[in-house]
């Protein structure tokens, strides 16, 4: 499977390399003009939130503004990185990528204590272990053009995943405090009383990323894939790749979610099995 797989993602390489000259240039003749070519649509989209009266206009703006300043940052990052071909740089953009997304979902869940360092952990485990096995089953090469990609599509489906789960646990256990209490009062540990609030919290952040999965390729084609047809390889090569990446992304995402909820508990109950009523006194 390992040689396969090696020879697959080689061949494709190769292929991509030699057919995406005509993409490269498309791009490299002109400069960043086609992109700022594309803005027009978000003027567009600014135009008709202010006709509609919807305030959104300067987040519009805002937000294409940071989007445009931080990809063309990360452009020249990547760059240097891919020219490095060291383990080291690959290494500390895939840390970078989990403290970035570990703040992120901790926002989402602001009002669980300690909510960033428990996505941050989240993520981080639930990432390294789908990547230790894509490295040990020697699926992509190990090198930045491979890893940091697909690195960065895992980290950003564990870190909505997780963050959706921990905001809607801690919402649902203070909704339902007085049935989780009386469990408690009944001998139950807080696993067993949150036990219903821990696989609501699961489903409800995991379903969007399963109906993903479900209806890839029927509506819309995925950006691996996409990004791989663009640059000349062949629609089956890509669809190949986009299995390999839909895979690990379910199986980072719901370790992540899961690993999420333990760690929630010592924040959610006090070492008595009591519930921290501070924790769920605020909306």
């Amino acid at each position: 499977m390992a040689s396969s797989s090696s020879s697959l993602f080689s061949s494709t390489t190769q292929n991509h390399t030699a057919s995406s000259l005509p993409l490269q240039g498309l791009y490299a003749d002109q400069g960043m003009v086609k992109p700022l070519a594309a803005t027009v649509v978000v003027l567009l989209a600014v135009v008709l939130s202010y006709v509609q009266k919807l305030g959104l206009g300067g987040e519009m703006v805002y937000s294409i503004a940071r989007a445009f300043v931080q990809l063309s940052i990360i452009g020249f990052v990547l760059q240097f990185i891919f020219t490095r071909d060291n383990a080291i740089w690959i290494v500390l953009a895939y840390m970078f990528m989990v403290s970035v997304a570990g703040y992120t979902a901790g926002q989402r869940a602001k009002h669980v204590p300690r909510g960033k360092y428990v996505a941050g952990a989240s993520i981080l485990v639930g990432t390294s272990i789908t990547m230790f096995l894509l490295i040990v089953l020697n699926i992509f090469p190990f090198t930045p053009r491979y890893i940091i990609p697909v690195a960065g599509m895992m980290v950003g489906n564990a870190m909505t995943v997780t963050g959706v789960t921990m905001k809607r646990l801690r919402d649902d256990i203070r909704t339902q405090m007085n049935l989780v209490e009386t469990a408690l009062a009944l001998g139950a540990t807080p696993r067993q009383a949150t036990l219903q609030q821990v696989k609501r919290a699961l489903v409800i952040s995991l379903s969007p990323v399963l109906d993903n999965a479900k209806t890839v390729g029927l509506i819309s084609l995925p950006g691996a894939m996409t990004g791989l047809i663009m640059g000349g390889a062949s629609p089956l090569e890509a669809i190949q790749l986009q299995i390999v990446v839909m895979n690990f992304l379910i199986g980072a995402s719901t370790i992540s979610s899961i690993l999420s909820t333990y760690l929630c508990w010592p924040a959610f109950f006090t070492k008595a099995y009591q519930l921290e009523t501070k924790v769920f006194s605020t909306e």
